[in-house]
């Protein structure tokens, strides 16, 4: 396995990390985050999508590989929507839903369902004319709620209010999270992408497999692959992480390689196929 790298990979090192999963499609997963990886971060959440150019060779992989999957923090049908093809699983709320290609429904694990009326409720208590008038924008995931302020006009004050918010959700017994420019309120229940992708590979018969992604939140799926080789289920798994002025530290030193922005994603999709 490469060793990690404090800056993006030579192209030609990508091609080569990729070797065991193109020697046999068939027996490979290809697992990907969708914010800041296949779709670029832009100001407002709601108007994310996958640039065609990317979409493209995404297509022909799913027609290849054995698993191709998205996994991410969005609800799993909103993810869906951005990626825009129906013949990929998908992993959303981090790790809490499972949408199965073709499927209408996601399947949602009942520990984690049984908590969704509570967060709604405490997200409509707890807004404020103040995060209104910060430009707070909150995100109804049914079982998490998601208060962004990338782009609010004074970005330091929603921050410090949304800070606030935290404190009040934690002390009402939730649990929350920490990501790019927004924090989430959710169930105070075992939830990650590493649990997802787990849940994902349950049943199926792979050697090799190939992670994605930009933030902390991806470090817990670097660690189900690897826990997956450790045991034997895998013979081999590559954890990519994706570079921006953003980059949590933790996610360079976590991953074997880095690739800049979705413009080196779609590359390595690229890669994958060459």
């Amino acid at each position: 396995m490469p060793a990690p790298v404090p800056r993006s990979a030579a192209p030609t090192r990508v091609h080569d990390a990729l070797a065991p999963l193109r020697a046999d499609p068939a027996r490979s997963a290809v697992l990907l985050d969708v914010d800041g990886t296949l779709a670029p971060i832009v100001r407002h959440a709601e108007d994310a999508h996958v640039p065609e150019p990317t979409r493209a060779p995404l297509i022909e992989i799913a027609r290849r590989y054995g698993v191709v999957a998205c996994v991410s923090g969005r609800r799993a049908a909103t993810a869906r929507r951005i990626v825009s093809l129906g013949t990929i699983a998908y992993v959303g709320n981090h790790g809490s839903e499972l949408l199965r290609p073709g499927a209408h429904e996601p399947e949602i694990e009942p520990e984690v369902a049984a908590w969704g009326r509570r967060v709604r409720e405490f997200a409509g208590t707890a807004w404020t004319d103040e995060l209104h008038r910060l430009r707070v924008r909150v995100e109804d995931k049914d079982v998490i709620a998601a208060y962004h302020w990338r782009g609010a006009p004074d970005e330091a004050a929603a921050e410090a209010a949304v800070r606030d918010l935290a404190t009040a959700a934690e002390a009402a017994g939730f649990a929350t999270h920490w990501g790019r420019k927004v924090l989430e309120v959710r169930p105070p229940v075992p939830l990650d992408k590493g649990r997802g992708v787990r849940r994902l590979l349950r049943n199926a018969d792979l050697d090799h497999a190939v992670y994605v992604g930009d933030d902390r939140t991806d470090l817990d799926a670097f660690a189900a692959l690897r826990e997956e080789v450790a045991s034997g289920r895998l013979r081999g798994a590559l954890c990519v992480g994706v570079a921006s002025e953003e980059t949590p530290d933790e996610l360079r030193d976590g991953a074997d390689l880095l690739v800049d922005g979705p413009r080196g994603v779609r590359d390595l999709l690229l890669a994958l196929l060459g």
